[in-house]
């Protein structure tokens, strides 16, 4: 197809065109002014017991506690725990992320500590949504030390690192704006073209060609 029949095409069909152009617009306006999204975020860390070799609980986080930390996690994101903070009160999206020490030399879930992500659409339901996530999470590792009789005094603990707190999501205008336009162009321009071509093939044939097409009756 040359790009003349492209045009005229699209001057044929051109109320597809002006439809695209109007869900453009439409599109263009909930990008420049988007419903307001908030990320609320907490880090959580296992700390072991106070013992007489080591008085400060943040210098003995052994790799053993990640273990346990990520056994938890592993329960919150089944079924079964995705229902239980359900039932909890926790709506919407949240992330439950295993985290390092912050260096690039540190293997994967060496230090036992855990950021909690919640969006919202406002700050107090996103920080609330994290706080909700914190005590099921705490919750879950007491009662997998309970399960092993663990004594009060040599159990690990739940410790809240960093408190929750929200932020607003800032998007990129301008490469929402792309995108949108670029989608409506191709959506008008394609949406066009497949109108007119299947128009033109419903249309009947004229009354010459079906003449010609006729049987001819063949004289003795």
């Amino acid at each position: 197809m040359s790009p003349g029949n492209v045009a005229d095409a699209l001057l044929r069909r051109w109320y597809v065109v002006v439809v695209a152009l109007l869900v453009t617009v439409a599109g263009a306006y909930f990008v420049l002014r988007p419903a307001p999204q908030y990320v609320g975020s907490a880090v959580v860390v296992l700390k072991p017991p106070v013992t007489q070799n080591q008085p400060n609980q943040y210098t003995n986080l052994q790799p053993p506690l990640a273990v346990v930390s990520y056994g938890v996690v592993q329960q919150l994101r089944s079924p079964a725990g995705v229902e239980e903070l359900h039932a909890a009160g926790v709506r919407g999206t949240y992330r439950l992320i295993p985290r390092n020490s912050g260096t690039s030399a540190t293997p994967q879930y060496l230090i036992p500590s855990l950021q909690v992500q919640s969006q919202a659409s406002g700050p107090k339901a996103a920080v609330t949504t994290v706080r909700r996530i914190i005590d099921v999470y705490t919750r879950h590792v007491e009662q997998l030390q309970t399960a092993q009789h663990v004594p009060s005094g040599a159990r690990i603990t739940a410790s809240v690192l960093t408190s929750p707190s929200a932020a607003a999501v800032q998007g990129d205008r301008t490469r929402g704006l792309a995108g949108v336009a670029l989608l409506g162009l191709a959506a008008g321009v394609v949406g066009a073209l497949w109108l007119d071509r299947y128009a033109t093939s419903r249309r009947p044939a004229p009354q010459g060609r079906r003449r010609s097409s006729a049987p001819v009756p063949v004289s003795n």
